[in-house]
């Protein structure tokens, strides 16, 4: 296995190849395709990131080991839990990429106990959401299912829950499986052993196709990727995806600034004027992506199928730059809370309430979690509580089904529904599992954090 060791000097290399003229172009022009460009190319990036380090680089801490194999994770966070910001509290991670070149991979899946949750979210290069069986969906029964790569000639034989037709060779799954805490690790982790993978020709006992060509996956570095250099990354995932002619009209002003499926793009070849021009462009993309999602609150209209999202390639920038692989809306949406009901930042020094006329109406669960700020990470308190939710034991709601919950430092007594706090600033996140469409129509009224003390 590759891993990320070499010089920046030899990745560039690897980049660079066929040289390429521009010359023609205005530099407004270049700025402008570069712009567009790395808007559409930011998700691919980070998704490459992601594959790369958990299939190629095996000094990465989330190494799993190369294709067609589960890494799971098999426990609650805490606030111990520093590598990832904002982490969830509600459910488990496993994380898998599959190689679909050679042949299709049958994935199975076990039998789940009433009221567990769980969906595995595929996405491809894009991060287009294509597949998300689970319990939302498909209930608690053992599932069969068939992913087909792009090139695939062989039949599909009958007997599968659903079959799955990937856009690109590669694709990957966060997986999520809800967890009731520490006592219910054991479970979890029997669980996710019954995840499998099985190549079609092993399931059906047939021969096997001939072997697929080993990949040079060319070594991530962040740096490149906010470079010129990122058309080089992006030609590379191109190779590796089937062409969509939702995208043809993009990808043809793409190509003014060297993008081509496949071909190996000579940043040295540019002149300070051109390169100059496309490294503009992708600080402009930046600056629009960073400033969009400052204003986000929420996961809707983000994240989907490429039917959902179309050629809506900032809004699924935007996603990945919220946090790359969340869900859509029809499998949960999530908010933040920043500021109380008087538009002022939220203090751990003060008292709210958090008023619910009636819970959320979900199919699954929901739960309403709190992190420090400005670190996003989960807050350490007296009764290791980080969230609250449907299946918050002791949870108290009012005759009508209205609950309350309480938002401060210290303990306020008297039964209180209580979601201790950090002592300084402070952010939650509201995850509503498997959503009514009130929600993500915002017909649901939001409840927001009231100020007591």
């Amino acid at each position: 296995m590759k891993t990320s060791s070499l010089s920046l000097s030899i990745v560039y290399a690897l980049l660079v190849a066929i040289p390429m003229s521009v010359s023609a172009q205005t530099t407004n022009d270049l700025r402008s395709v570069a712009e567009e460009a790395y808007i559409f190319a930011y998700p691919m990036l980070y998704n490459y990131q992601t594959l790369y380090t958990q299939t190629q680089d095996s000094t990465f801490p989330g190494y799993i080991g190369g294709f067609n194999q589960y890494r799971h994770y098999a426990r609650p966070a805490t606030p111990a839990d520093t590598d990832i910001v904002t982490p969830n509290n509600d459910t488990t991670y496993s994380w898998a990429w599959l190689d679909l070149r050679r042949e299709p991979i049958v994935f199975q899946t076990p039998k789940l106990d009433e009221g567990r949750y769980n969906v595995f979210q595929w996405v491809d290069l894009y991060t287009y959401i294509f597949a998300s069986p689970g319990a939302r969906l498909n209930g608690v029964k053992p599932g069969t299912y068939l992913f087909v790569g792009p090139d695939w000639q062989g039949e599909i034989p009958d007997g599968f829950d659903e079959v799955f037709h990937a856009e690109s060779d590669f694709v990957g799954t966060l997986t999520r499986t809800s967890i009731g805490g520490a006592g219910d690790v054991p479970k979890v982790r029997e669980i996710q052993r019954d995840y499998r993978f099985t190549p079609l020709s092993t399931y059906t006992a047939s021969k096997p196709p001939a072997p697929v060509p080993v990949i040079d996956f060319p070594d991530w570095h962040e740096k490149l990727a906010k470079t010129p250099a990122f058309i080089g990354y992006v030609n590379f995932l191109l190779e590796h995806v089937k062409p969509h002619p939702e995208d043809a009209a993009a990808l043809k002003r793409f190509a003014a600034i060297g993008i081509s499926p496949g071909k190996r793009f000579d940043v040295s070849s540019l002149d300070e004027k051109t390169s100059a021009s496309i490294q503009a462009g992708i600080d402009a993309a930046l600056k629009k992506l960073t400033e969009r999602t400052a204003k986000n609150e929420d996961n809707i209209g983000l994240f989907g199928s490429r039917e959902y999202l179309g050629t809506d390639y900032e809004s699924r920038a935007v996603g990945a730059m919220i946090g790359i692989y969340g869900q859509n809306e029809a499998e949960a949406v999530y908010f933040s809370y920043q500021m109380d009901s008087e538009g002022n930042p939220l203090d751990g020094k003060k008292v709210y309430e958090l008023e619910f006329d009636q819970p959320p109406p979900v199919s699954q669960f929901w739960s309403l979690t709190m992190y420090n700020l400005p670190q996003r990470l989960l807050v350490d308190n007296s009764i290791d509580r980080y969230s609250v939710g449907d299946r918050t034991k002791g949870l108290v709601a009012s005759e009508d089904g209205g609950i309350s919950i309480t938002l401060s430092h210290r303990n306020p007594g008297d039964g209180k529904n209580w979601l201790p706090t950090p002592e300084g600033p402070f952010f939650m996140v509201m995850r509503m599992y498997g959503p009514d469409k009130s929600i993500a129509n915002k017909e649901w009224p939001r409840p927001v954090p009231v100020l007591v003390k």
